[in-house]
């Protein structure tokens, strides 16, 4: 069985390109072996590394399963989702993103947070430029990565900024968290507003500043059924896997937390 991951690109892209990965995975009594066939979940960029892992376990728990993966920034996704994107789940990295999703009729059911992220400073290995906080990300001659304000990483970066009282302008706006952590690792910026789950995953290659104001600014992600799904047994068998134990601990060991309502 294989876990197959699409990223896309831009806002509203029209085309996705099919990735595959490896096989692998593990087994969840508690989440039954309910579902079977195809499974499409739209996930926010900050989850690629947690989901297909936790594809895989689903698909190894599940025979006859398939999950394919869209991985982009959360806004792109529900623009998707709204111009008629075949998909089976949404996980968004803000209530704000998911609720254009709910507001337009096409959740099926009430969605549910499913983790918590909040943000870092990435910065190159030895932190050559000695960045130590936000008021650092001012400083002349630093280069700063950040998310466009439209998507999740980048309100959040924003409310963060706000709340040090530090005004900037980035070198670069991307559109997913997983943009913006490139241009450090490609040497093109001296730091970025990331989250912690991906600074973690990019351990080896860069390192994460915390900042108190980070607190500030703890998305939660909520994950939704689709109401046009084409597998909706598949869909709530998935949500109820990565809700488990077993799927929780993987998020859990990426840096994800728990919500404070579970």
């Amino acid at each position: 069985m294989t876990v197959r991951w699409i990223r896309a690109a831009l806002v509203g892209a029209a085309a996705l390109t099919l990735a595959l990965s490896g096989c692998g995975g593990g087994d969840d009594a508690s989440a039954g072996k309910k579902g079977g066939g195809p499974v499409t979940v739209f996930a926010a960029a900050s989850l690629t590394e947690s989901f297909t892992k936790l594809g895989k376990d689903f698909e190894a728990a599940h025979p006859g399963t398939t999950v394919t993966f869209n991985f982009a920034g959360s806004s792109a996704l529900a623009t998707q989702i709204a111009q008629g994107a075949p998909a089976d789940v949404f996980v968004a990295a803000s209530p704000a993103t998911m609720k254009t999703v709910t507001d337009a009729g096409d959740a099926a059911g009430d969605p549910v947070t499913l983790v918590r992220n909040q943000l870092v400073i990435a910065v190159p290995k030895g932190n050559p430029h000695r960045v130590g906080g936000l008021a650092d990300l001012a400083r002349p001659g630093v280069k700063v990565a950040l998310c466009a304000e439209q998507v999740p990483c980048g309100a959040a970066a924003r409310t963060a900024l706000d709340a040090a009282g530090v005004r900037l302008t980035p070198a670069t706006l991307e559109q997913d968290v997983k943009g913006a952590l490139a241009k450090v690792k490609l040497g093109e910026v001296d730091a970025a507003l990331v989250y912690r789950t991906d600074a973690r995953a990019a351990a080896a290659e860069l390192d994460a500043v915390e900042f108190p104001e980070s607190t500030q600014a703890v998305n939660d992600y909520p994950i939704v059924v689709l109401k046009h799904a084409g597998n909706p047994d598949g869909a709530r068998a998935f949500v109820e896997y990565v809700r488990s134990d077993a799927g929780r601990a993987v998020l859990t060991a990426a840096g994800f937390q728990t919500p404070h309502d579970q």
